[in-house]
């Protein structure tokens, strides 16, 4: 009986391999591969079918659990989940409207927040007012379920100027879009 030989077969494998590709070849999908593998986790991740959140008590936020739904002044507006920055509430505009002399950013970010009267998630759009000196009332840094900075659109730690005529922040306003699914 014949004994299996791994030498052999390896040898025979490589030899075949080397007839077939070049070392240019081979060393270009090497580099490739050695490039590439650090950029895997920046890869945007698809959440469309992640499990639902946990709306219960117990598995409500520290923030969610300490919202209220009274004073659009204060950091606990349950609005203000996601917010990063002065309310504009507090300086001469609304909990939705820049104050007069400032302009509404055209681009925004979104926070899911958990209304306390009715527990109903929320999908909120905050954006920053620009144009007119930073306004140094009521500033708050909730960060109730921001996403890293790869993911832009749901992380707050950017100033969110972007098309408008100065890059100069102001305050930031968060508008009711809608019922979160």
């Amino acid at each position: 009986m014949k004994k299996f030989d791994a030498d052999g077969l390896g040898e025979s494998l490589l030899r075949g391999f080397a007839g077939r590709t070049s070392r240019r070849s081979l060393l270009s999908k090497l580099g490739l591969a050695l490039v590439a593998a650090p950029a895997f986790p920046l890869l945007p991740v698809s959440r469309a079918n992640a499990a639902k959140p946990d709306r219960s008590p117990e598995g409500k936020t520290a923030f969610a659990r300490a919202a209220q739904t009274k004073d659009d002044t204060e950091c606990n507006y349950w609005r203000y989940c996601a917010i990063d920055g002065a309310l504009c509430s507090c300086c001469g505009g609304g909990i939705h409207s820049c104050p007069a002399g400032a302009q509404p950013s055209p681009v925004s970010w979104v926070g899911t927040c958990i209304n306390p009267d009715d527990g109903k998630a929320y999908l909120i759009a905050y954006r920053d007012c620009c144009g007119k000196p930073l306004c140094n009332h009521c500033f708050c840094d909730n960060a109730d379920r921001e996403t890293q900075i790869y993911t832009p659109q749901l992380n707050n730690d950017i100033i969110w100027c972007f098309g408008t005529d100065s890059m100069q922040y102001h305050c930031s306003t968060a508008v009711l879009v809608g019922a979160a699914q």
